[in-house]
């Protein structure tokens, strides 16, 4: 086992180096480490490209996303995280785009050599990052995508519906499940140090594939409901032809080397140490903490730290002193921050959360601190191990066997698939509990948190979605749960619906594709001042004609 775990480490510090130097490998003819996708052996390919997708559901999830959930809330330089400040240069697909070349050449190396197993990865992982694009952007350049070297007629690619986005990748999803159909040692080629997702295990791969279409297929309930019906009633309804990712043992999560900056955590201060860096600045939100404390949930103490120093509301005026470990102020101090700050003093002992889009957020809860992203004692700030660059808890979240279950009791709730929503409800919150640790907490959990609907369904999805919260974000916008208030120092008076098309790189390069994209958009009453339908508050096809989210 320890040569196995050693031969993974050595591996991942391979790709993160490989993927800090060159993004796309198509960029140069030969990449600066020597790799060229054109002569390389394929299981060489195989962990670049798990690893970039892998970056990219965290830096949505930890990063600008989990604001917009409130998970996470940032007490400096914020605008993006805190309050949607977006427009049309923040965000691009050029990354992801990037990863899809990769998967290409990958893909036909698999196909060449006869290589089932690796044509299964491959659709997977073309199926996942398709679907982020879509997700996140809407119509998209699809069946034209990646063929830029057959010639001139596809350097600019139609931008393809949605709908048709979405069906492709329900295709790829199914035949990956037929090509890992077979047993182990009916497949060639496997190298089990190079797949740092699951080691070379074609049953995990397989059921990480049909996991995947339960999600895709749900993601279609409101817009499409029957299309949705009979895919999760195909799948749910046979186990043996459809097999599903139901243990969080079998979750597809990779893990940090931690060597360097570009394979360790995100907010690690092990090479930056900054007391203003991404760590310090990065709070939870209270909007999460409050929900967590109203069930009781135990995973509030494995994602945040108790605050250092809890307020204590004592009587009498002008008292504002530390006794004990505890900051005494009075009526008349509180009164004072409150009416400057537009901002309400929690006096909760253990956990307090930095509330949604406050102006002056560095300054909650009387911090003593005022500059900007620093320390609080009084405001939880996350728990330690977020400071590692490696952890056992810390990972890059892809798909787990809570969204599987949960996803689940939606689909018995609608009829679409057997057993209780209750019973469905239940596994997914003991995964996810088991996921985090604290498995052994579950029986005393959840009497405390029963199942009554929908949107105990979701709230639980959006907890489970912790650090990978885009996902949350796409069962918001079908949904409407949870039900999350705008903070005052927002954009717009309601959470966004996707990601702007980037002028220069996606509009500039493509302006006739990109406009008729642009034109089948739906502009809310939010769209505001943006000047197009290309706004971050305008329906895309999953979207329009719902009612939802708003």
């Amino acid at each position: 086992m320890l040569r196995i775990k050693n031969s993974f480490i050595i591996v991942l510090t391979v790709v993160f180096t490989l993927v800090n130097a060159c993004k796309d490998l198509d960029e140069l003819n030969i990449n600066p480490n020597g790799v060229d996708p054109e002569i390389a052996d394929l299981n060489l390919l195989m962990p670049t490209i798990i690893v970039n997708v892998g970056q990219t559901v965290v830096s949505l999830g930890f990063g600008d996303i989990a604001g917009v959930m409130q998970h996470t809330q940032k007490d400096g330089w914020s605008g993006g995280h805190n309050s949607y400040d977006w427009d049309n240069l923040s965000q691009s697909w050029s990354g992801y785009y990037g990863i899809l070349r990769n998967n290409s050449d990958f893909y036909k190396k698999a196909i060449e050599g006869d290589f089932e197993f690796h044509q299964g990865v491959a659709l997977i992982m073309r199926a996942y990052t398709f679907g982020l694009i879509t997700d996140l952007w809407g119509d998209a350049p699809y069946a034209d995508a990646l063929k830029a070297e057959q010639g001139e007629a596809y350097f600019k690619p139609v931008f393809d519906n949605q709908k048709e986005i979405y069906l492709g990748i329900l295709e790829d999803l199914e035949m990956a499940n037929t090509l890992l159909s077979k047993g182990r040692n009916e497949y060639h080629n496997i190298n089990a140090g190079q797949d740092v997702l699951y080691g070379g295990d074609v049953t995990k791969w397989r059921k990480f594939a049909n996991s995947l279409a339960l999600r895709y297929y749900m993601r279609l309930s409101a817009k499409e409901p029957a299309t949705a019906e009979q895919g999760i009633r195909k799948i749910a309804s046979d186990p043996g032809k459809y097999p599903l990712i139901t243990l969080a043992s079998e979750d597809a999560n990779i893990g940090y080397v931690g060597n360097s900056p570009s394979d360790s955590w995100p907010s690690t201060m092990a090479f930056n140490p900054d007391p203003s860096g991404t760590y310090m600045r990065l709070k939870i939100c209270s909007t999460l903490v409050e929900a967590l404390q109203e069930l009781n949930d135990p995973r509030l103490g494995v994602w945040a730290n108790k605050i250092e120093i809890p307020l204590v509301l004592v009587s009498g005026e002008g008292i504002d002193r530390v006794v004990d470990g505890r900051r005494e102020i009075s009526q008349d101090i509180v009164d004072q921050f409150e009416q400057s700050s537009n901002a309400t003093i929690n006096f909760h002992q253990e956990y307090v959360g930095l509330p949604p889009a406050l102006f002056s957020a560095q300054l909650y809860n009387l911090n003593p601190n005022m500059d900007q992203g620093v320390y609080n004692p009084h405001c939880s700030h996350l728990s330690d191990f977020y400071k590692l660059s490696t952890h056992d808890l810390l990972r890059m979240r892809l798909m787990s066997a809570a969204e599987v279950h949960l996803i689940l009791a939606e689909a018995a709730l609608y009829g679409w698939a057997q057993g209780s929503p209750e019973e469905h409800y239940a596994a997914g919150i003991q995964q996810s509990f088991n996921s985090w640790g604290v498995g052994n907490a579950f029986s005393g959990y959840i009497g405390g948190a029963p199942y009554s609907g929908l949107e105990s369904i979701i709230q639980q999805k959006w907890i489970a979605s912790w650090t990978a919260a885009a996902e949350a974000w796409f069962d918001w916008r079908r949904t409407g749960y949870p039900d999350l208030k705008p903070g005052e120092a927002v954009k717009r008076e309601a959470l966004p619906l996707r990601f702007y098309y980037h002028y220069d790189n996606e509009i500039a390069k493509n302006p006739v594709n990109a406009e008729a994209a642009i034109q089948r958009l739906e502009p809310t009453q939010y769209k505001g001042s943006d000047a197009s339908n290309n706004s971050a508050w305008s329906k895309i096809w999953v979207l329009q004609g719902t009612g939802k989210p708003y």
